[in-house]
Order: structure tokens, then C-alpha cells, then sequence
């Protein structure tokens, strides 16, 4: 069980450095310094652990999400949170993911489908739906609607033909939409929360929204 553990783990490595499409069976195993044969004994192929790799990765990124809003004092401290998050978890990830995924790996793709209606979407309508309550986001917005629109933004930022990597910074395109997102929705007792985060998080040289 170890062994497949490891495979799916140097997998999603390579596959997010390099992409879905480029990383092949063979690569998989030269990282490993094991044979493609061993590979073969746990996965039938490589849409197989595509589709290991994707619940995987969304599995966590779900559960950091989760820590994010447990350890968060109220939702402007979460988007901060989430902010630094994003930076991070973005300079790891090569922008033609998810076009690979969409495009070759239709398993796959519906398996991040479902993760992004049943799990991103309605953990978007929940932090709406708290900072509305709290203060924090304007009282007129309707939660599912912003919701929707806001995981489009996401997955619209890696649109090759919108944004072109040899004009866009994908890291600034994704932080540009977050900041656009939050301006219009947030309040004037928000956005004061907001500066004051950002105050003390620029004093030890860290970047937020």
C-alpha cells in the first residue's frame, strides 16, 4: 500500500509541475527509480492515477480550507488566511492543469466537478453567508449567486486563450480577481478589519489580498 501511496504522491508532483498531458507512465517511474511494470501492478493506467491524483489533491485542499476557517477569528481574518494560502499553493502549480484535465481526462475532470459543486461552492455560500452576518460583507448580495460567480473566476484564471502565460503573471491574474472579488462586497467595518490585517501582516513583510 506504501508503494501506491508514493506513486500517486510523486505523480501529483510532476503532474502539477508539468502538467497533466506532458507527464507520462514513464516519468512516473524514472522519478521513482522503479519500473513502469511496478507502476502497472496497482494502476490499470495513467487515467487511473489521474483520477487518484485529483481526489487526492482536492481531498486536501479541502481539509486546508477547513483549518483555515476553524482557526480563523472572523471571515476577514479568513481571507487574509486564505490570501497567503493562495500565493502559496499557486507558485507550486503549473496553469495548464486544469485545461489538461478538461481536455484529456474526462474522469478526472468530473471528479473536480463535483468537488467544486458540492464541496468549494457551498463552503463559498457558508463564508458569504457568516461575513454577511458578522458585518463584515454587504447585507444586499446574495450569497449563491456571488458564489457561483467567484469559483468561475478561479477556474476562468487558468484559461490559456484568456489569459496568455507570456502576458500574465498567473499569480497576479488569480490575486487581481480576488481583490476585485472581495472590493465588491465588502463593507466599510470590513474593509477597516481588512487594512488593519494588512497593516500588521505588511510589518513582518508578508503580502495579503
Amino acid at each position: 500500500m506504501e508503494i501506491k501511496e508514493n506513486i500517486v504522491d510523486t505523480a501529483e508532483k510532476l503532474f502539477l509541475r508539468y502538467g497533466f498531458k506532458r507527464i507520462t507512465m514513464d516519468d512516473i517511474a524514472r522519478e521513482m527509480a522503479i519500473s513502469k511494470k511496478t507502476i502497472y501492478q496497482y494502476f490499470k493506467d495513467k487515467n487511473e492515477i489521474v483520477c487518484c491524483v485529483t481526489e487526492q489533491h482536492l481531498k486536501r485542499e479541502c481539509h486546508d480550507i477547513q483549518k483555515l476557517e476553524e482557526g480563523a477569528e472572523n471571515v476577514i481574518e479568513y481571507l487574509v488566511k486564505l490570501s497567503k494560502q493562495l500565493r502559496q499553493h499557486i507558485d507550486a502549480v503549473n496553469p495548464g492543469v486544469m485545461q489538461d484535465l478538461k481536455k484529456y481526462f474526462p474522469r478526472g475532470w468530473k471528479i473536480f466537478m463535483h468537488y467544486k459543486q458540492e464541496v468549494f461552492l457551498k463552503s463559498m455560500v457558508k463564508t458569504l453567508k457568516k461575513g454577511m452576518d458578522e458585518g463584515y460583507f454587504r447585507a444586499d448580495i446574495d450569497p449563491e449567486v456571488l458564489g457561483i460567480m467567484r469559483m468561475e473566476q478561479i477556474q476562468m484564471s487558468f484559461d490559456e486563450n484568456l489569459f496568455p502565460r507570456k502576458h500574465f503573471d498567473f499569480t497576479e491574474v488569480q490575486m487581481q480577481l480576488l481583490r476585485h472579488f472581495v472590493a465588491g462586497i465588502i463593507t466599510d467595518k470590513g474593509r477597516e478589519l481588512l487594512t488593519n490585517y494588512e497593516n500588521s501582516t505588511e510589518t513582518n513583510n508578508e503580502k495579503t489580498l
